[in-house]
């Protein structure tokens, strides 16, 4: 093969992308599904035992190795990606099919969450190597992505958006001492400016439609298309057997549903089945009330509709209604958390003063501050909020000192690292 040969795809594609750059005013064009990109980019990721050797290791505490700095280096291109996605100025729109049900596959999740794992290792990686900028910008596009994610308005998704939002900004706490005042301005005017948090209360409309509308269609086409009572009931318990209880893979709560008691709670019929999902209706509005109330009003109520929930007759209770309270915990916490980089912010700024102007988001109060010191030496600060969730109250710790390293948020918080 000649050079012009071995060339000819690279100059093709170069060929492509200037007649476009031309044809949008000789500017990188922003009007692509940032979902197209993101799904480039999670293909140029590296495999499983590259990922395994970033993100199983502790860093924190100890120096980058050689096959840290290949890795990140073979990530540049995923993450040039990223950015791309960034600037995007259309909808994100992953192209799934709610009507799928509980048959849809959301490949992109986890996916998202390593990438999330991987941003944060970058911005100690830019930032130790003089390339601030570079830090931002792939902090940034990381946590567009988070807030991208949770864009399809399910569940899941959104949970996806808080995990990745909690790297990234746990990333900031750890590295606050090797940010500049004016990249940490940057980055804070970033965060500031991304797509709005998809949020927990409209999720439940989604869950509504693509699990209890699912069930509803199913079984009335099974309806329609069997011969008799019957088979159409014989259906969906097939249905039922393979949605509820895949292959026996699990074991089973003491006292959960299954497919065959959820079909004779229905009187074995298949109308006696609809007529249980019908029953839902009411208890999903509920739900979308409740995931709007504010922290105080939330932890009162959802107790009540727990209850209501572990005691419902209705087998079909059971198995669709996710735990929405531990959802909607994790949504006050990363609130919690994003305002409380608002305060470090405004602290580093103006010091107590600044702190002072900031509110917890939930409580009207600034967070309580204290000053951190670890093995006898002051490391930096800690901020703390009343908010209480399953890893006790949230706070965060801001590195202002390298050293040994320690835990900056969750149960063990301030303790050091095993």
């Amino acid at each position: 093969m000649n050079k012009f040969a071995a060339m000819l795809p690279v100059l093709l594609v170069f060929t492509f992308c200037a007649t476009a750059s031309a044809e949008n005013g000789g500017s990188l064009r922003t009007n692509i599904n940032p979902a197209l990109l993101y799904a480039q980019a999670i293909l140029l990721m590296q495999d499983s035992s590259d990922q395994a050797y970033l993100h199983t290791n502790e860093w924190r505490g100890r120096p980058l190795d050689h096959r840290f700095t290949e890795l990140m280096e073979l990530n540049d291109k995923v993450f040039r990606i990223l950015r791309q996605a960034s600037r995007q100025k259309v909808p994100c729109d992953w192209g799934y099919d709610l009507s799928l049900g509980p048959e849809l596959l959301l490949p992109s999740l986890a996916k998202v969450r390593s990438l999330a794992q991987t941003a944060r290792l970058r911005i100690r990686w830019h930032l130790e190597n003089g390339r601030p900028d570079d830090a931002r910008d792939d902090l940034l596009a990381t946590f567009i992505l988070g807030r991208q994610t949770a864009k399809d308005g399910v569940l899941i998704s959104a949970l996806v958006q808080v995990a990745a939002e909690n790297m990234l900004s746990t990333g900031i706490a750890e590295n606050w001492f090797r940010f500049s005042s004016e990249t940490l301005q940057q980055v804070m005017d970033g965060l500031a400016s991304a797509p709005a948090r998809g949020r927990m209360a409209e999720c439940v409309e989604t869950e509504r439609t693509s699990m209890k509308g699912w069930f509803v269609r199913k079984i009335e086409e099974f309806q329609a298309g069997s011969r008799d009572e019957k088979e159409a009931l014989q259906k969906s318990l097939n249905m039922l057997r393979s949605i509820m209880d895949p292959g026996n893979e699990s074991p089973k709560a003491v006292g959960s549903p299954t497919p065959d008691s959820v079909v004779q709670e229905a009187g074995r019929t298949t109308a006696g089945l609809l007529a249980q999902l019908k029953e839902l209706d009411p208890l999903y509005d509920e739900a979308a009330v409740l995931m709007t109330l504010p922290y105080n009003q939330f932890q009162s109520q959802i107790k009540v509709f727990n209850e209501k929930i572990s005691t419902h007759p209705n087998p079909f209770v059971q198995f669709l209604f996710p735990a929405f309270e531990k959802c909607r915990i994790r949504e006050f916490a990363i609130e919690t958390k994003l305002a409380i980089l608002r305060a470090a912010h405004a602290y580093r700024l103006s010091g107590d003063v600044g702190l002072s102007r900031i509110h917890e988001p939930h409580f009207n109060e600034p967070f309580q501050f204290r000053r951190f010191v670890f093995e006898g030496l002051d490391r930096g600060f800690e901020l703390k909020s009343k908010i209480a969730t399953w890893d006790g109250t949230e706070s965060l710790i801001f590195v202002e000192k390298d050293g040994p390293a320690f835990y900056l948020d969750g149960k063990k918080v301030g303790m050091p690292l095993k």
